[in-house]
């Protein structure tokens, strides 16, 4: 099965995750390790407990408040790393509108994008 991951749309994502993430991180300032953009087929994104932040280069695709969304839903778990309410109050700070947000994402699949 041929990919569609071209060098072209990697750097174009990482352009693109790197600007929101300097924008956002300007509230936040947390300590990022590295961000790599990737050809997931299941994930939007995901953060290690080494601090690295991982995105799907797809993420170009997405409409903005997706997109900033799942930056600033990575960002956070720099922050705090689970689910807990804590961390939703991190994202909440930035993305106000964060549960309607990450109920559309959830229904936006990888693989059709």
């Amino acid at each position: 099965m041929q990919r569609h991951f071209t060098i072209k749309k990697r750097e174009l994502a990482r352009r693109f995750v790197w600007q929101k993430i300097n924008y956002f991180n300007r509230f936040y300032n947390f300590k990022i390790s590295r961000v790599a953009i990737k050809n997931q087929s299941a994930r939007w994104g995901s953060c290690s407990s080494k601090g690295n932040l991982n995105f799907n280069y797809k993420i170009i695709y997405l409409r903005p408040a997706l997109a900033n969304y799942l930056i600033v839903h990575e960002l956070c778990h720099l922050g705090q790393f689970d689910h807990s309410k804590n961390f939703w109050a991190l994202v909440k700070q930035t993305i106000p509108d964060y549960v309607e947000i990450n109920k559309e994402l959830r229904r936006t699949d990888v693989k059709l994008v």
